[in-house]
């Protein structure tokens, strides 16, 4: 079987080895043990593979490349028409947690306020008729 995936120190038979990560090619005569630990990768690939790759690569690039431009246009559009509205839509539901915001001094609550209220108009109210 045919294994093109080789981790460093590795033994291996002669070849070219090549490290996609850093670009390094390493050439082993009639064999020997691939430099680099554990976490160093290489791929066992004649020249002539890698050299024809680079214009296949460049190819795909350059198909895909109109549909990136028409992703990001897409984008900046949906951004700038419905913008607005998702802004409006998130203030919606909102929850009323603000991490930047400090009470240090309490927060009022209504329900707070409305009881205290109620409680000076009782106390006005039995003050006035003593």
């Amino acid at each position: 079987m045919l294994k093109l995936r080789h981790i460093g120190g590795e033994r291996v038979k002669g070849g070219n080895y090549w490290n996609f990560s850093t670009g390094e090619r390493v050439t082993i005569e009639t064999g020997g043990i691939l430099p680099g630990g554990s976490s160093t990768t290489y791929y066992k690939a004649h020249p002539a593979i890698i050299l024809l790759a680079g214009p296949v690569l460049g190819l795909v690039y350059a198909t895909f490349l109109p549909f990136i431009g028409i992703a990001v246009l897409l984008k900046v559009v949906m951004t700038k028409l419905f913008g607005g509205v998702m802004e409006g839509v998130s203030k919606l539901a909102v929850f009323n947690w603000r991490p930047s915001e400090a009470y240090l001094a309490g927060k009022r609550h209504k329900k707070a306020a409305e009881d205290k209220e109620a409680k000076k108009d009782a106390d006005k109210g039995t003050g006035d008729s003593e």
